[in-house]
Parts: structure tokens; C-alpha cells; sequence
């Protein structure tokens, strides 16, 4: 049995809307842009926390630093992946991340698992002040207490539903899906 067609949740227009507030909402949280970094979760967290970084910039003048963080190594399922996992570059902003305020910036929050991976990098990197976690869709499902601060979209998508994000460079488009994974 094949997948349904995809259930669009948001069109280019509403994530850029998204994106804006939710900009906006890590300015007022943080108290400005002083002392924020903001690190997104490879693979579609590091253009969505460019796109952040943007619309910060264009609202208060500044542009808060951008990092990137590829948790490959840190994962729990790590023996699933196969015997040669393809690992990314994490690339923090210079002048580390003590004492300062995290974004983490991820596209999807669903069991928690990545957000786990992410902070338990990060402290391999330093002490910062506090960490706030920022993503575009929470899609519900957690298996580990963890929550997003600053949340575009959120949405209950059943067990059978995977949430796709697409953001350009890596996709042609920009819009949030949910598709039907195949049946038996």
C-alpha cells in the first residue's frame, strides 16, 4: 500500500510568517540580541536559524551569531545508523558558548531524542547561561521530557504521519508536509 498525497501544514508564506514571530519571541525572551547565539541541528536547523538570525537582524539592527551542530555521534540509535555513520561539521560561533544564551534551532520536535543529542554535545563545548530551544513544527509524541520554548507550528500528527520540513537550499521549497508512511 503507498503513502496518501502529502497534507500540507504550512505554505511558504505562513512558515516565513512563523518565522518571523518566532524571531521576535527570541528577542523579547532573551532581552535583546546581546549574548544570543543561535545553533541549528543539522540538517534543516542550520537554514532555518540562518533564516531566524535574518529576521532578527532586519527587526533590532543586530544579527545574533550562527552555529551549526551535527549530533551524529551523539545519538542513541547510533548502532542503527550502520557501521559508518556520514558525520557533519559542528561549527560553534567564536568566542564559545560559556555564559551566553543557546538557541538550539531544529525543525521538528517529535520524541525528544535529537534535543537530548544537542545538549549533550553542547556541554562537551562549555557552560552557557541558558539554553532555549526553538523549532519550527512540535508534532507531539515525546518519549523524554523535553520541551520547545519558542514553537511555530504545532500540530498532533498520528504515529503513522512523518512531519517534513523543506527549506531551501536543500529543498526546492519552503513548507511543512505531513505524509502517511507506507502501509504493510
Amino acid at each position: 500500500m503507498s503513502p496518501g498525497p502529502p497534507r500540507e501544514l504550512m505554505d511558504a508564506r505562513a512558515v516565513e510568517r512563523a518565522l518571523a514571530r518566532m524571531a521576535r519571541e527570541l528577542v523579547e525572551r532573551n532581552g535583546g540580541v546581546e549574548g544570543m547565539l543561535l545553533i541549528g541541528v543539522h540538517r534543516r536547523g542550520v537554514p532555518l536559524s540562518e533564516r531566524l538570525a535574518d529576521e532578527i537582524e532586519r527587526a533590532e539592527g543586530a544579527r545574533p551569531p550562527v552555529g551549526s551542530l551535527d549530533i551524529t555521534l551523539y545519538r542513541d540509535d547510533l548502532m542503527a545508523i550502520g557501521p559508518r555513520p556520514v558525520v557533519g561539521e559542528t561549527r560553534l560561533p567564536e568566542g564559545g558558548i560559556d555564559g551566553r544564551l543557546v538557541v538550539i534551532v531544529d525543525d521538528v520536535l517529535y520524541t525528544g531524542r535529537t534535543v537530548r543529542a544537542a545538549l549533550d554535545e553542547l556541554a562537551d563545548f562549555g557552560r552557557p547561561a541558558r539554553i532555549t530551544l526553538c523549532v519550527l513544527v512540535d508534532r507531539g509524541g515525546r518519549e523524554l521530557p523535553i520541551h520547545a520554548d519558542v514553537v511555530g507550528l504545532t500540530v498532533q500528527a498520528t504515529p503513522d504521519e512523518r512531519v517534513e520540513v523543506m527549506v531551501p537550499p536543500l529543498d526546492d521549497e519552503l513548507g511543512v508536509v505531513a505524509i502517511a508512511r507506507a502501509g504493510p
